[in-house]
């Protein structure tokens, strides 16, 4: 993980917070606040921020801790669809903004934007930061289940998001005007992913002759995993000469889940190769010609900001998120949602064609230096961290 240089970050912002306010980030796996949330929690200590993680704890806890940050394991869980099991978690968030007091708390993706901000209006938080990292499973799944939830999900957003201690993180234009209709004022704001450290994820060369076209993702279906499958068998049947890659973990917290029986179905037939889980993403980039992913919707997916960073041709989908980072023809390729045989189409173009896989690689670089980069992402949040430290200071709720 890439390292941040402070002096990017807003002016001013060392006078704000010299007597060591808190900060308490709330996401709901550890794994996911070590790949995406990292960065800004460094800067925000090194700014002098206390910093607090409350997180379900898996794997990273020790990595968390041994960082300098103060880590609180909590009960949240993606999956959970107990009504009893929720409200615990709410109550159980309510105690810990009481006893740690936090002057600001960032919530990241849904269920922690949900909970977090109960339990924050409830305890009376003087500022709170939601990240909503894409709309997730209850805006891109067909599921009746889906279908159900998201009028109730709309209107706790248009209640809950629009407070004058509250700003929203967005990661892509469609989002930000699906949130301005819900919430309808100022409190929305457009901030481009997670970033990405251009100095790890970089141009290589000497890859092997034989293509490789790597999917990375959790494996969910509404992440176009079985439309990936389908193409790559399509182009294999062709005769086309290319090794078909995916790389990443069942989710099994998700309902879109791809079952770990019918990867192993999909890997005995030659049609793909599984890799599994890598942390080791910049070596895989490093072997790899083509990313694809023909995910339904996103917020801005990190793999396809890693990859442009690579200097890597791209196909991905026309949807939001995916069409944030990748400009059809310039550094990547669109093709419609759910559309196998486009995809095959438009991944055979990139195969037969090297010349044109390094001139849009070398689009998607610059375009990832110029508005994706890590410095980028972390200085325009901090921005928001003073804004508004600077309104609660003046109104006289914080004390910094």
């Amino acid at each position: 993980m890439g390292s941040v240089d402070v002096s990017i970050l807003a002016g001013g912002a060392e006078e704000l917070m010299r007597n060591s306010p808190k900060i308490l980030f709330l996401v709901t796996e550890d794994w996911y606040f070590w790949s995406h949330r990292l960065p800004i929690a460094r800067a925000a200590r090194a700014q002098g921020f206390e910093v607090i993680i409350a997180t379900s704890v898996k794997d990273h806890g020790e990595l968390i801790e041994k960082e300098g940050f103060k880590l609180i394991p909590i009960r949240l869980k993606r999956s959970s669809k107990s009504p009893l099991a929720e409200i615990v978690s709410i109550i159980e968030l309510i105690r810990i903004y009481k006893r740690e007091r936090p002057q600001i708390v960032h919530h990241v993706a849904m269920k922690p934007v949900l909970y977090g901000s109960i339990a924050a209006g409830l305890t009376g938080i003087p500022s709170v930061v939601n990240a909503l990292a894409g709309m997730g499973y209850i805006f891109t799944s067909r599921h009746l289940l889906a279908q159900f939830l998201k009028p109730f999900i709309k209107l706790a957003f248009s209640h809950l998001l629009g407070k004058k201690n509250t700003l929203t993180i967005v990661q892509n234009t469609d989002d930000f005007n699906l949130m301005q209709d819900l919430v309808n004022d100022k409190s929305i704001v457009l901030i481009k992913g997670s970033g990405v450290d251009t100095n790890l994820f970089k141009p290589s060369s000497g890859k092997e002759t034989i293509p490789i076209i790597l999917m990375a993702s959790r494996m969910l279906w509404d992440k176009g995993v079985g439309e990936f499958v389908e193409a790559a068998g399509m182009l294999r049947r062709g005769g086309t000469n290319a090794r078909f890659v995916i790389v990443g973990e069942i989710d099994r917290d998700n309902p879109s889940a791809v079952p770990a029986a019918k990867l192993k179905d999909w890997q005995d037939s030659k049609i793909i190769e599984y890799w599994g889980y890598r942390n080791d993403m910049a070596d895989v980039f490093r072997q790899t010609h083509i990313v694809c992913l023909p995910s339904y919707r996103e917020g801005l997916p990190k793999v396809l900001l890693e990859a442009a960073a690579c200097g890597l041709a791209i196909v991905t989908t026309d949807t939001p998120g995916c069409r944030e980072i990748v400009r059809d023809n310039i550094n990547g390729l669109l093709v419609p949602v759910r559309d196998s045989g486009a995809l095959a189409q438009a991944l055979k173009c990139l195969i037969d064609n090297p010349e044109l896989r390094k001139q849009i690689g070398a689009a998607g670089r610059k375009i990832v230096e110029d508005e994706f980069s890590l410095e980028k992402v972390v200085g325009e949040t901090f921005l928001l961290y003073k804004r508004l430290l600077s309104a609660n200071k003046s109104m006289g709720q914080v004390q910094v």
